[in-house]
């Protein structure tokens, strides 16, 4: 190689390449860029270590990251380096001169860079008149360039200075700013006067676009001050036709008010329309006024006056389609059914709002939709929880910035139709502050004797909601306000019994969520046994929800272990889930279920409660203390839970001598009354024949039979009230594995509502009076056993009170809370 080297002319040499992007560099010249690639900051350094000479040439194209020696000009330029920098992201900044040109006769590839064998070309010093003429034209239009520029280049301007022609032709022709391409052309002319010649005709071109360019903001200008001249007089004749009363007709007014008349508005709001439209007439186009009344005039057009849909009047198809979607609620289908049978005898009956109460996941709000099916009604949604401005309402008046109709403006734009289905979901949950109580501005909106003149306070007209079918769902009725409470038809929804929830599951969730994941019917079964084990131990809900959501999570990790499987073997897949396999999909149980005890306990008795999720069975636990009469309540009772046990303790205390207690039991001992679960809040009165059988198990000794439930509010002379949540709480009592229920005697009408399967399971027992809770609810009737005031009741008592007996009284006492 080095003998190769040696025969080598003088012109040619190898010197490291480096390929730039976007840049020719000329002789005579300085630039400076960065240098990042790796191939390129090699050669750099080759470059540096030896005599700091390198050849630039410039690649096709900028895109190219990498590009091979095709990809890149044969010419180029020889350049030295002046200086470099390291900079702190990896990159090198480097300042070169351009020394000569020089075309590479082939690249080679060294260890991590280019090398190119380069000629150096001749450098044309040619002096002659043609050369002198040449210069003194391009020097000519330089100087017209730098003159009409906007730009102003003060590069060009200085090469005006240069007096040698090879010198000033490359140093022009780097500072124009013109394609690569042409640059390229200039560097590859190595005739003086060609490259002069050359730079003179691209002059000329860029002159000419100059030109153009002033010409173009030449006609521009003048069309500005045309549109400017036509608004001044369009405002001038707006005066002018002001003052002689007549109209200004535009196309833009002509096109609102053609949408105004094809709106076909009520008088009031057509002639609203109108009066706003003559104002908008009046104002400036830009002006932000006219800008809020173009906005009103599209709010009052599009909402809609009109328009209706048609109604379906066919019982039966409505009666398939609540069917399809719903699984029992046989009183709510009837409640749509007699609605809709009512629309096909009266044009316009009377409104009426559904408002649908029950527990979370049971259906409220799918039920709304599947009502808008059945009746052929479009339907819109309206979430009111959290909603604490009665302007979500109302909306706000036109004097606000950025103000707009109220939701159920929008709701009607939205639907289309003066007849869609609002769903006004979670009324419940309204609240108020100093901005207003949106509870209030429903009122007008749900009572129908009002509603078919409800003001929007953006649209100042009145609108009728009368033919709106209004469903609201709601969660409890204690939050709603009597007045809004007044005006809504309460339906209830009670919790699923299991068999309920087996075929809802079977018949909707299942399907649904093997559709969501993608899986066919015989890729994921789940068994009937799997599914009452989600019931039991992996959901406690009066709803559906929580189900809903271990179905998809089984459904997921089927579908994992599907796409794990060999493809071949993917069409005969079979995942079939039972309930011994749900730990494997679910984990461990979220829930044991509660069990009955084996044997009744003296002192404790079993209540059903009635929660917003659903019923649930709480057990009333009560021991007997040395004291002085002083009564321990425990367990996060509330007022009136606290109150019903006071109540319970003074029947307890009038009856002693019928119940064969003591009658002075009161003076020697303190009774602790506690309800275990001690973190959760508990209230209510239905718990007061409970707590009574409690403390008259406990003072006499009796066990309380350990297959009784009951829920009632007691009296001071030992009558038994009505209570509420009836269903519920005997489903709790099933689940619980209850035999007999006590009830009170005035809720023996609700038993019509309750699932046959729940009546025939358990043996529901109405009373009137305590003693018939007691003669059921106890082991043995207590007139049998009379019990000394001095002594301890029973063994089974004894055994309770053992450890306060071997302990300091006092101490003991001074951990329990006094009331």
């Amino acid at each position: 190689m080095d003998e190769f080297h040696d025969s080598l002319p003088d012109s040619v040499a190898r010197f490291p390449a480096v390929p730039v992007r976007d840049v020719v560099v000329f002789p005579h010249t300085a630039i400076r860029f960065k240098i990042g690639r790796k191939p390129s900051v090699t050669a750099l350094t080759t470059a540096l270590e030896r005599d700091r000479l390198i050849f630039l040439v410039t690649q096709h194209d900028p895109t190219l990251e990498e590009p091979t020696p095709e990809q890149v000009y044969r010419v180029g330029t020889l350049a030295r380096i002046t200086h470099h920098l390291q900079l702190a992201d990896g990159n090198i900044k480097v300042q070169f001169e351009g020394l000569q040109r020089a075309r590479a006769l082939r690249f080679e590839e060294a260890p991590g860079c280019w090398m190119a064998l380069v000629e150096r070309l001749p450098v044309d010093h040619e002096q002659s008149p043609r050369i002198t003429a040449l210069v003194g034209r391009l020097t000519g239009l330089i100087d017209q360039y730098v003159r009409q520029s906007p730009e102003n280049p003060e590069n060009l301007h200085a090469d005006l200075r240069i007096d040698d022609p090879a010198r000033l032709a490359d140093s022009v022709a780097s500072h124009l700013k013109i394609a690569v391409e042409e640059k390229q052309k200039v560097l590859e002319t190595i005739s003086l006067a060609d490259r002069l010649a050359r730079l003179a005709d691209i002059f000329d071109i860029e002159l000419e676009k100059l030109q153009m360019d002033r010409a173009i903001q030449g006609r521009v200008k003048k069309q500005m001050e045309r549109s400017h001249r036509e608004f001044y007089l369009s405002e001038k004749i707006k005066a002018i036709h002001k003052e002689l009363g007549r109209k200004d007709e535009r196309s833009e007014f002509d096109e609102l008010k053609r949408r105004v008349e094809a709106a076909r508005l009520p008088a009031d709001a057509r002639e609203k329309a109108l009066s706003e439209l003559r104002r908008l007439e009046q104002m400036p186009l830009m002006s932000a006024e006219a800008a809020v009344s173009r906005n009103y005039l599209e709010w009052l057009i599009t909402v809609p006056w009109h328009e209706r849909s048609e109604e379906n009047g066919d019982l039966q198809v409505a009666q398939q389609t609540l069917d399809a979607d719903h699984y029992g609620l046989e009183k709510i289908k009837d409640r749509i059914l007699e609605f809709l049978a009512v629309r096909q005898l009266v044009k316009r009956p009377p409104g009426s709002i559904l408002c649908f109460v029950g527990p979370p996941g049971v259906g409220k709000t799918s039920l709304g939709k599947s009502i808008a099916q059945a009746t052929g009604r479009k339907f819109v949604r309206l979430s009111l929880g959290g909603v604490r401005d009665d302007a979500e309402i109302r909306g706000h008046r036109r004097t606000y910035i950025g103000s707009l109709p109220g939701q159920i403006i929008q709701m009607m734009k939205k639907a289309g139709t003066i007849n869609p289905l609002m769903l006004l979901d979670e009324v419940d949950k309204l609240t108020s502050d100093y901005r207003g109580d949106p509870a209030a501005a429903l009122l007008e909106v749900l009572d129908p004797e009002q509603n078919n003149a409800f003001r929007d306070h953006y649209l100042d007209v009145e609108y009728d909601l009368s033919q709106v079918m209004f469903v609201a769902t709601a969660n409890v009725l204690h939050t709603i306000p009597p007045a809004l409470r007044d005006r809504l038809e309460i339906i209830r929804l009670s919790g699923y019994t299991e068999r309920e929830k087996l075929e809802i599951a079977r018949r909707h969730l299942i399907p649904k969520q093997r559709e969501k994941h993608g899986l066919s019917e015989t890729q994921a079964t789940l068994t009937d046994d799997a599914l009452a084990s989600i019931i039991q131990n992996y959901t406690r809900e009066a709803g559906m929800r929580n189900m809903e959501r271990d179905i998809a999570a089984i459904c997921r990790k089927v579908a994992r272990k599907l796409l794990l499987t060999p493809e071949a073997e993917r069409p005969a897949y079979q995942a079939t889930i039972t309930a011994d396999a749900l730990p494997e999909y679910l984990g461990p149980a979220r829930y044991q279920p509660a069990r009955l005890k084996e044997r009744g306990e003296v002192g404790v008795a079993t209540g059903l409660a009635w929660t917003e999720v659903g019923g649930e069975v709480l057990f009333v636990e009560t021991t007997l203390l040395p004291g002085r009469g002083q009564v321990i309540l425990t367990g996060k009772l509330g007022d009136v839970m606290q109150e019903s046990a006071r109540a319970a303790m003074t029947y307890v205390r009038a009856r002693a001598v019928e119940l064969g207690i003591a009658p002075d039991f009161y003076r020697r001992q303190d009774v602790h009354i506690h309800v275990p679960e001690g973190a959760i809040p508990k209230d209510g009165p239905s718990a007061g024949i409970t707590i009574a059988t409690a403390l008259v198990s406990a003072l006499t000794g009796i066990a309380a039979r350990q297959d009784v439930a009951m829920t009632g509010e007691i009296t001071l002379r030992g009558k038994v009230l009505p209570i509420g949540g009836l269903k519920e709480k005997l489903l709790a009592a099933l689940r619980l594995g209850v035999r007999m229920v006590l009830a009170p005697k005035d809720n023996e009408k609700d038993l019509a509502e309750i699932p046959a399967e729940v009546r025939e399971s358990l043996d529901i027992r109405f009373v009137e009076r305590m003693e018939d809770v007691l003669s059921l609810a106890l082991a043995e009737s207590p007139r049998a056993r009379l019990v000394d005031d001095k002594a301890i009741p029973d063994k089974a008592l004894t055994d309770d009170l053992s450890p306060i007996w071997n302990t300091d009284v006092t101490e003991h006492l001074s951990s329990v809370p006094v009331e």
